[in-house]
């Protein structure tokens, strides 16, 4: 009779062979993780950056428009400072007569030159003067109606007479222009 083969060392075999497939199966599921961890990692500071690189572009856009706004608007104060000595000006040309035009004709061209160059250094620096006429319609977005009148031969609604001239830096209102308005019914 033959002797039963002895296979343990085939089971021997078999079992080292099976740890190590499951050390090796575990270090990949190791590095599986930890490769799965960095792309979580990287996919999170990827987002933080794309979002601090937008912050930044928003931070530049917003102080460029800062920047814009304070250069066209940023002598608002002063602009409406200087609007009174517009307003003597024009009444000491208005309230000059033709008799006095003769005697102190080069006083009043005098005024007139400081007036002129006034309203250059105004357009110099984007301010314009809103000049309604008597029958223009009133518009709130310009005029301030300093009283309102009944007056025949006029429509609701329309300047009866201009009390001050308006003014306009860039495209806002520094003074709105003051205004009688009329008041017939319709």
């Amino acid at each position: 009779m033959a002797e039963p083969k002895n296979d343990e060392f085939l089971d021997d075999v078999d079992e080292a062979e099976a740890q190590e497939f499951e050390d090796v199966m575990s270090e990949i599921d190791d590095e599986a993780l930890e490769i799965d961890a960095l792309r979580a990692e990287r996919d999170d500071l990827r987002d933080r950056f794309m979002r601090a690189l937008a912050d930044a572009e928003n931070s530049r856009k917003r102080s460029e428009k800062d920047r814009r706004e304070a250069e066209n608007y940023g002598g608002s104060k002063l602009a409406r400072d200087m609007l009174p000595v517009y307003d003597n000006l024009k009444r000491a040309l208005e309230a000059a007569t033709d008799e006095q035009k003769e005697v102190s004709g080069a006083l009043l061209e005098g005024v007139e030159l400081t007036m002129r160059e006034l309203l250059n250094v105004f357009k110099k620096h984007g301010i314009e003067v809103i000049a309604p006429v008597v029958g223009d319609t009133f518009d709130p977005q310009h005029h301030q109606a300093m009283f309102e009148a009944p007056l025949p031969g006029t429509k609701s609604g329309e300047i009866i007479q201009v009390a001050a001239e308006g003014f306009m830096l860039h495209d806002r209102l520094l003074r709105p222009a003051q205004v009688g308005v009329s008041s017939n019914p319709s």
